[in-house]
């Protein structure tokens, strides 16, 4: 990645590009199950505020975000998070993920928690490829577990357990 790509906390002044860069993901059918972004308040309103980054460049342009949920709030699961990480089309093999996702490792680790988690279509190749080289694995496949435009797609169940966070 270049110098000149700086992660920063991802806020409302982002929003418009974040919508536009996980529609774009969307559009091309391999990252979720969704078929349209949320507005920003839905997005908002759901992501953990000190655990979501935008890459942008000199310009301020983001060129992608990672954000994480909680996956319950059953406290059993406090250190359990699901994250989502999207780059735009025209800045993608620049390493921008891989830079994300270590963003959110430190800040999860930072904060106790111990499992980042997250589904990826097995077809979505790329995105296992670089979670793979920041330390996630794959802990199973979700065969057809939800219909994507009429089809049943699998997903991989990929997690990263902290060496550090007990």
């Amino acid at each position: 990645m270049t110098a000149s790509v700086l992660v920063v906390p991802l806020t409302a002044d982002h929003a418009d590009q974040v919508i536009a860069i996980y529609q774009a993901g969307i559009d091309e059918g391999n990252a979720t199950f969704e078929t349209t972004a949320p507005s920003w308040e839905h997005f908002d309103t759901a992501k953990l505020p000190e655990h979501r980054f935008a890459a942008v460049d000199a310009a301020g342009r983001v060129l992608g975000w990672v954000a994480a949920t909680r996956v319950s709030d059953r406290c059993a699961y406090a250190g359990v998070v699901e994250h989502s990480v999207y780059v735009r089309p025209d800045a993608r093999g620049r390493g921008v993920a891989a830079t994300l996702l270590k963003a959110l490792i430190v800040s999860t680790e930072a904060a106790g928690i111990w499992t980042i988690q997250s589904g990826i279509f097995p077809e979505n190749t790329a995105s296992l490829a670089v979670h793979e080289r920041v330390g996630f694995r794959i802990i199973g496949i979700r065969e057809r577990i939800g219909r994507h435009h009429g089809v049943w797609r699998d997903v991989a169940l990929v997690e990263r357990r902290s060496g550090t966070v007990q």
